[in-house]
C-alpha cells in the first residue's frame, strides 16, 4: 500500500480513455488500496487510477465520511440542476475554477471481487462521482469549462510553477 505521486496535467495518461478492468484478482486489489491511500490525505476527496500513472478505469474515494472505490464506472443517472460549483483537482495542483456538474449524480459498476455496485450522492459527492469519471474517459475537469473560463484556466496552468 501506497500513497503515490500524482500525475499534473499535461501528463498523456491524463488525456487518454482508460482501459476497462477485466481481471478481479490481486493486482486490482493492490491497485485499489494505492488509490484508497492516495485519496485519504487531508484536502483530497479522490483520485483516478489515470492520476498516479495507472491507464485502468478505477477510482477511490475518501469524502464527507465515505470511503470506497469503483471499477468500470458508468455515470447512469444525474439529477437536480446543473450548477457551476468551484472545482479543483490533484492533477491541476492549486487551481480552481466554476465548472458545471449536476446536483446529483449516480455511478454503477464493481467493487474489487467483482460484485455489482452503485454509489450515488448529492453536491460535492455528485461532483466527485463526475469528476472522476471523467477522469478515466481522459477528460481533466478544465477541458469541461466553458470558453472564456476555460482560457482562464489554461493561461493559469502555463504559469504554474509545477507545469
Amino acid at each position: 500500500m501506497a500513497d503515490r505521486p500524482i500525475r499534473h496535467y499535461g501528463d498523456p495518461v491524463l488525456r487518454t480513455v482508460c482501459d476497462p478492468v477485466t481481471a478481479f484478482d490481486e493486482a486490482l486489489r493492490v491497485l485499489v488500496r494505492d488509490l484508497a491511500d492516495t485519496a485519504a490525505p487531508d484536502g483530497r476527496a479522490a483520485v483516478a487510477a489515470p492520476q498516479i500513472g495507472v491507464s485502468r478505469r478505477v477510482f477511490a474515494y475518501h469524502l464527507d465520511g465515505r470511503v470506497g472505490h469503483v471499477v468500470n464506472p458508468t455515470v447512469v443517472e444525474t439529477g437536480g440542476e446543473q450548477r457551476d460549483i468551484d472545482e479543483g483537482c490533484l492533477s491541476v495542483p492549486g487551481l480552481w475554477f466554476p465548472t458545471p456538474r449536476w446536483e446529483y449524480a449516480a455511478v454503477e459498476g464493481f467493487d474489487a471481487d467483482g460484485e455489482p455496485v452503485r454509489v450515488e450522492g448529492d453536491g460535492v459527492f455528485a461532483q466527485m462521482l463526475q469528476h472522476e469519471t471523467d477522469h478515466l474517459d481522459g477528460i481533466v475537469y478544465i477541458e469541461t469549462l466553458p470558453g472564456e473560463r476555460r482560457r482562464e484556466a489554461r493561461s493559469a496552468i502555463r504559469r504554474a510553477d509545477w507545469f
